[in-house]
């Protein structure tokens, strides 16, 4: 039985979300290297990065933020505000705090930060604090990510 949708008034600053689980693998690095050009040695030169203050190749930062967006979409929040959302507004602040390391298995927890109305009386717009997870409990990124949702009023109009 499919959840009903959430909208503006249904979220709570200080609620939290759990994305599923997923491992950063080699191929996700070389994969990405291809894809954005970024073919950093410290990402693709195992002898290089063997030299560096990490001991290892990690994984690109970005790959990191990219991976957490497609983590969100796996949730069930994401599944009932899918057809509320409007649009991502930015993502603000984000950091990158630890690497990313081959084989880390990374999840996102997410928080709901914030609520503003907008001058429309149909939208408003939630904050989602975003903190990527490794299986060592650490945070390796975070970020905040505002985004426009419909209100529950303008689905009765």
């Amino acid at each position: 039985m499919a959840k009903e949708p959430l909208y503006f008034e249904d979220f709570e600053v200080g609620e939290s979300f759990l994305s599923p689980a997923r491992t950063i693998t080699e191929t996700d690095v070389v994969n990405f290297a291809g894809l954005s050009g970024d073919y950093n040695a410290l990402h693709v030169d195992e002898e290089y990065a063997k030299d560096t203050i990490f001991g290892e190749r990690i994984a690109h930062g970005l790959l990191g933020l990219t991976v957490s967006s497609g983590l969100f979409t796996r949730t069930e929040l994401n599944r009932r505000m899918s057809s509320t959302m409007i649009a991502l507004l930015g993502i603000n602040s984000w950091r990158f705090l630890r690497p990313l390391k081959f084989g880390d298995t990374i999840h996102l927890d997410i928080e709901i930060i914030g609520k503003e109305e907008t001058s429309k009386p149909d939208r408003g717009i939630v904050y989602f604090k975003r903190k990527v997870v490794n299986q060592r409990g650490e945070v390796v990124q975070e970020g905040t990510t505002p985004m426009m949702i419909l209100r529950e009023k303008a689905r009765r109009s």
